[in-house]
C-alpha cells in the first residue's frame, strides 16, 4: 500500500529532524552557548525542503539510509547557517525567522557569526564521515556541496542580491541571481540525495537537474509571490521586507499574476524533466508541486 504524500512527508521531516537532533553537538558541550545557539536555528523549525528533496530523490535509487540521513543534514546545515547570516544586520537586519526571534536577537551579533562558521563546518563533517560510501563518490558529494554554497553558488546569489538593491535588473539576471541563491543548494540537495545510492550516468543527472533548476527558481518566485501577500504570521519571517527594501523581485519584474503563472510554467518543467523517472520519482513530483502551491 502506498503512503499518501502527507504522510510520507510528516515522517520524513521527523527523520530529518532526528537526524539534525544527534549530528549536531550537544548543547551541554563546550562551548555551551554556541551549541546552544546552533540547536536554536536547526531545530525545531522550518519546511525541511531541502532534507525532503534529498530523501526522496534517494528514492530513485535506493540509497543507503544512513548516508542518506547525513546528506540531508548537511545541506539543512547549510541551508540554516545561511539565513542566520542573511538576518544579520550587516545584511538583510530581521529579528524573525521561522516564527521566533532570528539568532542575533535571541543571542548577540557575535553569536550568530559563530552559529553559521560552526554549521557549515559541521555540515561537512557530517557528509564527510557518511559509512559505506565509495571515496571517489564521497569526494564528488562534498564537492558538490562544497560549490552549492560557495561564490559560485549561494554566497555568490547572495552578493548579487545584495549589490542590486535599488537597481533595475533584467528577467534574466533576476533569474541568474536566484539560481545562485536559492537554486544551487536545492539542485545539490536533490543530486546528493541520489548519490547516495548510486553513481549517476549522464542522463540521470541532467534529467535531475532540469528538475531542480525548475523548482529552485519556482521557489524563489513563490517566495516573491507571498512576500508580496501574505503577512509575517503566516510566513514566521517579515513580510514586505523585499518592497520595504527596494529589491528587485519577479513580482516588481514581471507583475503579481504572471509571476504566479510562471510557477505553475516551472512546475510543469519539473515534472516533464521527471518522466524517465517514472513511478519512482512521485516524492520528486509531489514535492514540486508543495513548492508552488505552499502558502508560506
Amino acid at each position: 500500500m502506498t503512503v499518501d504524500f502527507d504522510a510520507w512527508m510528516q515522517d520524513t521531516q521527523a527523520r530529518s529532524e532526528r537526524a539534525l537532533e544527534a549530528l549536531l553537538p550537544k548543547a551541554d558541550t563546550v562551548p555551551l552557548k554556541l551549541h546552544e545557539a546552533m540547536r536554536y536555528t536547526v531545530l525545531g523549525g522550518g519546511k525541511r525542503v531541502r532534507p525532503l528533496l534529498a530523501y526522496a530523490s534517494g528514492e530513485l535509487f535506493t540509497a543507503d539510509p544512513q548516508t542518506l540521513a547525513r546528506a540531508a543534514a548537511a545541506v539543512e546545515m547549510i541551508h540554516a547557517y545561511s539565513l542566520v547570516h542573511d538576518d544579520m544586520p550587516c545584511m538583510d537586519d530581521d529579528a524573525l525567522r521561522r516564527g521566533k526571534p532570528t539568532v542575533h536577537i535571541a543571542y548577540d551579533e557575535a553569536t550568530a557569526l559563530l552559529v553559521g562558521d560552526a554549521l557549515q563546518a559541521q555540515a561537512f563533517e557530517v557528509l564527510a564521515a557518511s559509512p559505506s560510501m565509495p571515496p571517489e563518490r564521497l569526494v564528488a558529494m562534498l564537492k558538490l556541496l562544497a560549490q552549492a554554497a560557495g561564490s559560485n553558488g549561494m554566497c555568490g546569489g547572495q552578493a548579487i542580491d545584495l549589490d542590486s538593491v535599488g537597481l533595475s535588473l533584467s528577467l534574466a539576471q533576476l533569474e541568474r541571481m536566484h539560481q545562485l541563491k536559492t537554486g544551487a543548494l536545492l539542485r545539490a540537495a536533490v543530486l546528493l540525495g541520489a548519490m547516495c545510492g548510486k553513481q549517476l550516468d549522464a542522463h540521470e543527472q541532467a534529467a535531475l537537474e532540469t528538475y531542480a533548476n525548475a523548482i529552485g527558481l519556482a521557489f524563489q518566485v513563490v517566495d516573491d509571490v507571498l512576500d508580496a501577500t501574505a503577512d509575517s504570521a503566516t510566513l514566521g519571517k517579515t513580510a514586505g521586507k523585499d518592497a520595504a527594501a527596494n529589491k528587485p523581485t519577479y513580482v516588481s519584474i514581471l507583475g503579481l499574476a504572471p509571476s504566479r503563472a510562471l510557477a505553475q510554467q516551472l512546475r510543469d518543467t519539473a515534472h516533464e524533466a521527471l518522466a524517465p523517472f517514472g513511478e519512482q520519482a512521485r516524492r520528486l513530483r509531489e514535492l514540486a508541486d508543495l513548492i508552488v502551491q505552499r502558502k508560506a
